[in-house]
């Protein structure tokens, strides 16, 4: 059916990062008709952090004092061109005539205080033996992630570690598909991000489902799960909209609720700036004011907070692009990577201008690692 499909032309959109390298690892493209498009969606955190906010990350690597700590896919994201620093500029001939920001890659080498962890408890230690530095945790990630900046918030009260901030930008994928499908992108149907999903559940997306009249379907990792969720959407699309699950191993309808109850509890909802598409209402995690006036929560320079602390969210300003980088028409979906005219040229994973290239869940560097 998937090969021969000859019907009305339809575009899935696959959320999650995972879901997309599946896909180009597998080869599940030449399984399908030309009238069913995969495109990549706003899956990756990385991706979607605005450069307003590497900026931030740099300004507090270079206060004395202060630590910055990221994971590594975090540290060749590159901040705006107008930050503090001056940027880095393109070789003479290349296609982009604009300048690259410096990145926590650029602030490490040049000895700023930047440290690279594979997990946030990672900064617990840190902590414990250097109570004179104030770590700073470059909170980055959707729904399943957030639990985990929570528990270390928990830890850090336990412990009595009062030189423990997060500096964040949590955001709900749900939040960035709602968004999607009522700006008319023209998706028709949707391959739910399978992590999230272990988190939020199935059921949340049944509103989505009932308001926009599109399918959505949960799928695992492996191929044959995504060619069934592929062929799931094909068939509901013909059909009255539904929410299928067909990760029952991993997701529940009602979702992990003792991850729900940690982000509940540390975590509210505020507007927040994606990158590519701009300020979605109600769509990030910040610290509660709780936590806040407790010093949880790190005012940095620009932030809409003040000087009060209690807001972290990052200004509503993305920073401008370099010229040509289309990485936000890749989140959206509208175009492939290899449609932007920097891939493989100027932006590569070694040198990138845009995020999308960075991260191992980016839909440009998935593509770029998987061209032969």
């Amino acid at each position: 059916m998937l090969r021969g499909y000859d019907g009305p032309p339809l575009k899935i959109m696959e959320v999650c990062g995972t879901h997309t390298a599946a896909i180009m690892k597998s080869g599940i493209r030449s399984f399908l008709s030309p009238k069913i498009r995969l495109v990549s969606g706003p899956g990756c955190p990385v991706c979607v952090t605005p450069t307003s906010y590497i900026d931030a990350c740099l300004e507090i690597a270079a206060t004395p004092g202060h630590c910055l700590v990221s994971f590594g896919d975090m540290l060749k994201v590159p901040g705006s061109a107008g930050g503090r620093m001056p940027p880095l500029q393109y070789q003479a001939g290349s296609e982009c005539a604009g300048g690259v920001g410096r990145t926590l890659s650029d602030a490490l080498g040049a000895g700023e205080s930047v440290h690279m962890v594979y997990a946030p408890f990672d900064a617990l230690p840190l902590a414990e033996a250097h109570p004179e530095i104030c770590y700073v945790v470059a909170a980055v990630g959707f729904e399943t992630t957030a639990p985990a900046y929570a528990l270390l918030m928990e830890e850090a009260e336990a412990r009595g570690l009062g030189n423990i901030r997060l500096l964040t930008a949590l955001k709900s994928a749900l939040a960035a598909i709602d968004h999607i499908c009522a700006s008319g992108e023209g998706v028709d149907a949707f391959l739910c991000p399978g992590h999230v999903s272990v988190i939020t559940g199935s059921r949340v997306y049944e509103p989505l489902a009932a308001r926009y009249g599109k399918p959505f379907v949960v799928a695992g990792f492996e191929a044959r799960h995504i060619l069934e969720a592929v062929y799931e959407c094909v068939r509901l699309s013909q059909r009255a909209p539904l929410v299928r699950n067909l990760y029952p191993e991993a997701v529940r309808e009602e979702g992990n609720p003792k991850a729900l109850a940690l982000i509940e509890r540390y975590f509210e909802r505020q507007d927040a700036v994606w990158r590519g598409l701009g300020v979605i209402p109600a769509s990030g995690y910040v610290l509660r004011d709780r936590c806040a006036e407790d010093g949880a929560a790190y005012d940095f320079t620009g932030s809409s907070g003040g000087a009060n602390g209690k807001e972290d969210v990052i200004p509503n300003a993305d920073g401008a692009l370099p010229q040509g980088c289309r990485c936000g028409d890749v989140i959206l979906g509208r175009i492939d990577p290899p449609d932007c005219p920097l891939f493989g040229a100027s932006c590569t994973p070694a040198r990138a201008v845009g995020p999308c290239m960075v991260s191992s869940e980016g839909a440009c560097g998935i593509w770029f690692r998987n061209r032969g």
